[in-house]
């Protein structure tokens, strides 16, 4: 049989190319997908050394580069086992500051390109029993001034997981979400460094923990936070 097959979204850098690197290191081979070519093509490079990996390139905000990049990575694999919707983006700056264009765009990316991306990959994964994994956010439930479109998007994002595991679950696909709090991660041009917060490396394990529960188990939520926050 075949290594499975994963999809991750967002996969070039910080959060995803950590969940990318242990997906490789469990024996998976990895289809990693984002907007810029060239970190794009820089992470592929450095995680080859782990296993296979096909780099896409693919904006997640559109229907159709969603649809061709999950037919991509059948036709690359011959299978999907495992579709990662990681890919996000936080713009954070009061209502009455930011543009529409500032706000569809973190809809269209953090939510609306789950409903694209899992409309395309669920005829593969009814077939592999896989999994569909949301990187969300526990701003999804604890909203805060300033990220009235990334909270809402979130959050969304969640109610979605949460009702698509209701729709699939008894036809063996199984559907999570896991929310970090604080990652140390460049999200919004945020500095990186700050030792109190996840690693990325984190966030790759919960994901990691959920494709290794066996398939009587279905941990639908995981909320991820620092132990110890910056007070």
């Amino acid at each position: 049989m075949s290594a499975p097959v994963a999809v991750v979204t967002g996969g070039s850098k910080g959060i995803g190319r950590a969940i990318a690197l242990g997906l490789l290191r469990e024996g998976y081979r990895v289809v990693i997908a984002a907007r810029d070519p060239q970190a794009l093509g820089a992470a592929q490079q450095a995680l080859a050394t782990a296993g296979e990996v096909l780099a896409v390139p693919c904006d997640v905000r559109d229907p159709q580069s969603s649809q061709d990049l999950v037919a991509c990575a059948v036709a690359w694999g011959g299978r999907l086992d495992a579709l990662v919707h990681n890919a996000g983006v936080g713009i954070f700056k009061p209502v009455a500051e930011m543009t529409v264009e500032e706000f569809t765009e973190q809809l269209h990316t953090n939510l609306f390109a789950a409903f694209y991306l899992t409309r395309a990959a669920l005829p593969h994964l009814l077939q592999s029993q896989g999994w569909v994994i949301h990187v969300a956010s526990l701003a999804a439930r604890h909203p805060f001034a300033g990220g009235a479109a990334y909270c809402a998007s979130k959050a969304g994002l969640v109610a979605f997981s949460e009702c698509l595991m209701q729709e699939v679950r008894q036809q063996g696909v199984r559907v999570a979400a896991v929310l970090p709090g604080s990652v140390d991660t460049t999200l919004a041009g945020n500095p990186t460094g700050a030792s109190w917060k996840l690693a990325p490396e984190d966030v790759a394990q919960a994901v990691l923990g959920l494709l290794r529960f066996p398939p009587r188990a279905l941990p639908s939520l995981i909320e991820l936070r620092p132990a110890r926050p910056e007070k």
